[in-house]
């Protein structure tokens, strides 16, 4: 399959083209499997990007009202927002492991700076305490669970001996346990849809009855299938560093699938079988998309869409800034302003046309904006030069 071809499939089926927007938020996360989270505010910039006809409070209404999206951490220990019927994919298939892996990080370091004994049983105590105190209360920031349950204001000493080191609780190491462990979830925040001041629900206030039993094999190969629906055809390497998940897991999930394979200009890719017909061309069409956006975040090999303008746009951990986009590939950087002006910069030669489009595109993504100013948590070279 061409590069041609995947630029085609990036536009229509992340919504990045106008005709493929919609003014329907849960399907903008099916469309892109699921949005990321690390950084609040770029939920609802992606769906900005990709949305027709709404404003921010819709994307509250679906996370808080109509609970149909939920917040968690899943792959690569990543937070992210998800449709709620996936919730027992990413479950079983990712955030169960993740929890057995908190869980015996946060107990060693309970182990070294505290003088408990028992520390496992004294940990899932702690955990049944504070799930105990969330039911009672319904909502509750850390804080109040903290307030309510004398176990959660342990104090530990992260690390003994050094002088950078001081006391601290476990509040939210059991907070982030359970919620690895989907018995609660993040809520709404204290603040504008920028904050992450997050007050904790029981699972049940999403999911009644709690999240469904699915064996981990099932869910890691239904998780593949969306991502490869999303973002296939791709090599398998891109797909293992998007899990996170170790090669062997990687392999069984594909092998339940009929996935083919195809050359991607000299690279091996996989596909779904079903799914190898071209997509139809979009009209050229311009994006701006925010910081950490699912799309240029959901492979581990950019080119084909990156060009050579990474060391502008990335951070040295990996971490996209704002990108500009025109007809599939990234041409440039964008940033708001101290006064809420958005500021673009192109980096290569696009056109009229293709200026226009974007300069639209800037004054969209203006009006979502409102009076609300963003900062993205990881600044990249070009965001910072257009915020001088």
């Amino acid at each position: 399959m061409t590069t041609a071809e995947r630029r085609a499939r990036l536009g229509l089926r992340h919504r990045l083209s106008p005709q493929a927007r919609t003014g329907d938020v849960p399907g903008i996360a099916r469309s892109m499997v699921v949005l990321h989270a690390t950084d609040p505010a770029t939920v609802f910039l992606s769906v900005a990007a990709r949305g027709a006809g709404l404003a921010p409070e819709a994307v509250e209404r679906a996370l808080y009202d109509d609970r149909t999206l939920l917040r968690m951490l899943a792959m690569r220990r990543t937070m992210f927002v998800a449709p709620v019927e996936l919730v027992p994919i990413l479950q079983a298939s990712t955030a169960n492991a993740l929890a057995a892996k908190q869980r015996a990080a946060y107990t060693r370091i309970i182990e070294r700076g505290s003088d408990l004994t028992d520390v496992p049983a004294w940990f899932a105590a702690a955990e049944d305490a504070a799930h105990r105190a969330l039911l009672a209360r319904g909502e509750a920031t850390g804080a109040q669970l903290s307030a309510d349950e004398p176990l959660l204001r342990t104090q530990v000493d992260p690390a003994p001996g050094k002088s950078y080191s001081k006391p601290t609780n476990v509040t939210t190491w059991i907070l982030v346990t359970l919620g690895c462990e989907g018995l609660i979830v993040r809520g709404r925040p204290n603040g504008t849809w920028i904050s992450s001041q997050y007050k904790w629900s029981p699972a049940e206030a999403w999911l009644p009855g709690g999240i469904e039993d699915v064996p981990a094999g099932t869910a890691r190969a239904g998780l593949v299938r969306r991502w490869l629906r999303a973002f296939g055809p791709a090599p398998v390497s891109d797909l293992k560093w998007w899990t996170g998940w170790n090669a062997g897991d990687v392999r069984k999930a594909l092998a339940l699938l009929d996935v083919t394979e195809v050359d991607l200009g000299g690279v091996t890719g996989v596909v779904l079988s079903d799914d190898l017909e071209p997509a139809p061309v979009p009209e050229p069409w311009a994006a701006l998309l925010p910081a950490l956006d699912p799309t240029p975040m959901g492979w581990r090999e950019r080119g084909w869409f990156l060009g050579g303008h990474g060391p502008r746009l990335f951070d040295g951990n990996g971490n996209i800034g704002p990108s500009v986009w025109w007809d599939g590939r990234i041409v440039g950087g964008w940033a708001q302003r101290k006064d809420g002006e958005i500021a673009v910069r192109v980096l290569e030669d696009v056109g009229a046309d293709a200026g226009a489009a974007i300069e639209r595109e800037a004054a969209r993504m203006a009006a979502w904006y409102g009076d609300i100013r963003a900062t993205p948590r990881f600044r990249t070279p070009l965001e910072r030069e257009l915020t001088s």
